[in-house]
């Protein structure tokens, strides 16, 4: 069997249709995670806006100084709390999707490299004689591809560690700040 302009073509088809139900799962995923974190923002705003109301009005029944500050201090740890709890969602949520797209991009590449590779073994097959250098080189380039893929999913992967180890650090230094606040203040 030949290879011929007609399978190059169902095969360019066919990885043109595979790229762009990728794309669509991978926007799928991209507003779902839109959508979690407009409705962290939405709810935290709302417990925000109704507490600081609550807040207010505690603050101005308070009859002296001493009361007024003594409520004041008593916000400082429930506040502390509930912004660290908001910055472990939203961590969690950014996680989640970023997970999602590398599961979703390390398929797609996967499925796509078997089709490239099988379309390459199809062509060397019927390769006229004399043409092994070109098919070496073409197989050189498909495996360049390959380990400079492998390279970037590594590095991506050790940044978002790198990042999640941050956040919590700074999740971590922020609670004890708080609490020698709230400590200090007692």
């Amino acid at each position: 069997m030949t290879t011929t302009p007609e399978q190059f073509i169902a095969a360019t088809k066919a990885n043109l249709e595979a790229q762009f139900a990728s794309l669509t799962a991978l926007n799928k995923k991209a507003f779902e995670g839109l959508e979690q974190l407009v409705a962290l923002n939405v709810n935290a705003a709302k417990a925000s806006l109704e507490e600081g109301t609550a807040t207010a009005k505690q603050l101005i029944a308070a009859k002296d100084p001493q009361e007024f500050f003594t409520l004041s201090s008593a916000q400082v740890q429930p506040s502390a709390e509930k912004a660290l709890a908001y910055g472990r969602h939203l961590a969690s949520i950014t996680t989640a999707t970023q997970q999602e797209f590398t599961k979703a991009v390390e398929a797609h590449i996967a499925e796509t490299n078997t089709k490239v590779i099988t379309l390459i073994d199809e062509v060397t097959k019927n390769a006229p004689a004399g043409s092994e250098q070109a098919v070496t080189a073409l197989k050189s380039v498909v495996g360049n591809i390959n380990a400079g893929y492998e390279q970037l999913t590594k590095t991506t992967k050790q940044a978002v560690q790198t990042l999640e180890e941050n956040l919590n650090k700074a999740t971590q230094q922020f609670t004890q700040a708080a609490e020698k606040a709230t400590a200090k203040k007692k």
